[in-house]
């Protein structure tokens, strides 16, 4: 890729205030598209665009999310920076899996919030049990979600699955803990922020988080 398209890139993605890591991203994406090719991204076809996704797949085996990205990236190249009317190059659909959920019962849960010591982990863990909550739901918790006046006593999930705002009770076993953890940790906008506090905690962190704590003895 030359240094103008590249800088055009850039540009047009500073503008629409895309994230440093989706920037970093989406170059490195048309940078191994031009790599593959020997050639400068804007001399390609359409069917040498998908040249690439197979060979994303087939030789160097990459992950769904990882050609997703990829796909992303050089889609939004072509659009904004190429002007291309018509794209035809396509990323592979998701593969799909399904899973039965994980149930624990109550010995076990009791395992795992002993083997979690820190106290952020454990609360998060016990409202996504308590309450019954999905990963997302749980991420996406704000502290004016938690309703604990005693006639209430309620935890109120916002966009969860369907898109639909639901009630789900909240325990009154994990409201000290909610009350210790709020003490100590003074969250702010979401209930379990992330490292960059202006972001709610990611999934991929809560899943580490069991992981590590079902390995645990407890």
């Amino acid at each position: 890729m030359s240094s103008d398209l590249r800088t055009q890139f850039l540009n047009y993605m500073t503008l629409q205030r895309f994230s440093p890591h989706t920037k970093r991203g989406y170059i490195a994406a048309v940078k191994g598209l031009a790599d593959f090719h020997k050639k400068s991204p804007d001399l390609l076809t359409n069917d040498q665009m998908q040249d690439y996704f197979l060979y994303l797949i087939k030789d160097r085996k990459l992950a769904w999310g990882s050609c997703n990205n990829h796909f992303s990236g050089i889609s939004c190249f072509c659009r904004n920076i190429l002007k291309w009317d018509e794209i035809t190059f396509k990323c592979p659909p998701r593969p799909r899996t399904k899973q039965l959920p994980i149930i624990i019962s109550e010995e076990e849960a009791k395992r795992l919030f002993d083997a979690t010591e820190n106290l952020k982990h454990k609360v998060i863990l016990k409202t996504v049990y308590s309450a019954g909550l999905r990963l997302s739901e749980v991420i996406s918790l704000r502290p004016e979600h938690i309703e604990s006046d005693p006639s209430r006593m309620m935890i109120r999930i916002e966009q969860g699955k369907g898109k639909k705002d639901r009630y789900t009770i909240l325990a009154r076993t994990l409201l000290p803990e909610l009350k210790e953890y709020w003490r100590q940790y003074k969250p702010g906008v979401w209930l379990f922020p992330g490292q960059n506090r202006k972001n709610h905690i990611g999934p991929s962190a809560v899943y580490s988080i069991f992981q590590k704590s079902k390995k645990k003895p407890a």
